[in-house]
């Protein structure tokens, strides 16, 4: 058990990792270098393991600091978390609702939805995260949210699972692109020239690279990039096409001035769905929230 983890010694730890170097990470967090050592060096000794190893580019976390890292991030939003919630009580909230959502979710109408919940519902207070679809079923089952809205391409049984909207994955061009006059292609009309991926190795990707080699084909891209965002200027940078979700995606389109022609293959027509744990009660504010989601689905 490591005794000398504490907040603090997180947040000097996080600033060693993205600084590499402990100097600029004690200027960074107003505090000696010595006493930065100092506390990291305690967690080492409790732990039994090196945390941090000196490289020829500076420091940079060994197999545990990476571990130690990750968690501490995690640890500090879920403080982050906790103190926004408090302040919201404060301000006259009586209950709140903790919702982590797929990055497709966050770029189309949630917040939306979300904020005409919250105008309707003064006393309720949400919180929410943005996360990959392993990661929302992962919060939701071990109870960091009361809510998950994702893809329903997963593993869901053990959830209680409602409808919320629908998607259709469509290819991101420049209107000058040969297919940009086109009402719909097909996925195998186009496999050649997708040149972007978003979140590689998530499930977009996954479902992408199966489909193509169903067809005995192979994707290959030239760039891999993190987030919807990023893929649009992509795009409208003329670097090349991608696949994206037309609800995220339409948001980008006047201020990028890009086309979005729907893939005509059934597979890319996508459920995204709203999950909570099962056997575990709903408060009543979570309740009027999954109501408020449905509704505002069904008038899609």
């Amino acid at each position: 058990m490591a005794h000398h983890i504490d907040i603090v010694t997180l947040r000097l730890f996080i600033a060693v990792c993205e600084e590499g170097n402990i100097a600029r990470a004690a200027d960074r967090e107003a505090i000696v270098a010595s006493a930065v050592s100092r506390r990291i060096a305690a967690v080492e000794e409790d732990v039994g393991t090196a945390l941090l190893v000196r490289g020829r580019r500076g420091i940079k976390p060994t197999a545990a600091g990476e571990t130690m890292l990750r968690q501490a991030r995690e640890v500090l939003r879920a403080m982050d978390r906790l103190s926004a919630e408090l302040s919201d009580f404060g301000s006259g909230v009586r209950s709140h609702v903790r919702v982590v959502a797929a990055p497709a979710v966050i770029a189309g109408n949630l917040a939306e939805d979300l904020g005409a919940f919250l105008e309707a519902s003064p006393s309720v207070g949400i919180s929410t995260d943005e996360r990959t679809s392993p990661e929302v079923v992962q919060a939701v089952r071990e109870g960091a949210a009361e809510v998950g809205i994702l893809w329903g391409a997963v593993d869901l049984s053990n959830f209680e699972v409602e409808p919320y909207r629908r998607d259709h994955l469509c290819l991101s061009l420049r209107p000058e692109h040969a297919l940009a006059r086109r009402e719909t292609v097909r996925f195998e009309e186009v496999i050649d020239q997708l040149s972007i991926v978003v979140a590689p190795g998530g499930m977009l990707d996954t479902m992408l690279r199966r489909e193509a080699t169903r067809l005995s084909r192979t994707l290959s891209y030239r760039m891999e990039v993190s987030s919807l965002d990023v893929a649009m200027r992509f795009v409208a940078a003329g670097l090349g096409t991608a696949v994206l979700p037309r609800e995220g995606a339409l948001g980008h389109s006047k201020e990028r001035s890009l086309v979005f022609v729907p893939l005509s293959d059934d597979w890319a027509k996508r459920q995204y769905v709203i999950i909570t744990r099962k056997a575990h009660g709903q408060s009543m504010a979570t309740r009027q929230l999954i109501d408020h989601l449905r509704s505002r689905a069904s008038a899609q």
